[in-house]
C-alpha cells in the first residue's frame, strides 16, 4: 500500500471556504485503478489541513498523476488564494498495517 499526503496551511478565516471547495469538487478518484481511499484532515493547529490518499501501490499513484482524471480534477480552480504557503507533498510506502478485529466492540 502507498499513501500520498499534501499538507496545507490555510489563511486565517479561509478554512470554511477551503473545506467547501474540497467538498464540492469532482475528484474522479473512483475511476482510477488502484485508488483505495481519500480523506481531508483538519489539524488541531489553526489553518492546518492534510489531504490523505491511499493507493494499492506507488505505481498506481504515479499512473494517476499522469492521467486525464488527475488533470480534470486539478483544473477545477486553485486553492492558492486560500493558502499562506505552498502545499508540502509527502509520500509513504506502508511497511506495517493493523486494523480492528471483526466483532471487537467498545
Amino acid at each position: 500500500m502507498f499513501i500520498a499526503m499534501n499538507r496545507f496551511k490555510v489563511a486565517e478565516g479561509k478554512g470554511p471556504q477551503f473545506e467547501e471547495r474540497w467538498r464540492n469538487r469532482q475528484t474522479y478518484l473512483d475511476t482510477v485503478p488502484g485508488f483505495l481511499h481519500f480523506a481531508l484532515l483538519r489539524g488541531d493547529h489553526p489553518g492546518e489541513y492534510v489531504s490523505h490518499s491511499m493507493w494499492e501501490s506507488r505505481a498506481a499513484f504515479e499512473a494517476w498523476t499522469k492521467s486525464e482524471a488527475f488533470t480534470a480534477g486539478h483544473r477545477q480552480g486553485s486553492v492558492q488564494g486560500e493558502l499562506t504557503e505552498h502545499p508540502v507533498v509527502s509520500l509513504y510506502e506502508v511497511v506495517l498495517e493493523q486494523g480492528a478485529k471483526v466483532g471487537a466492540g467498545a
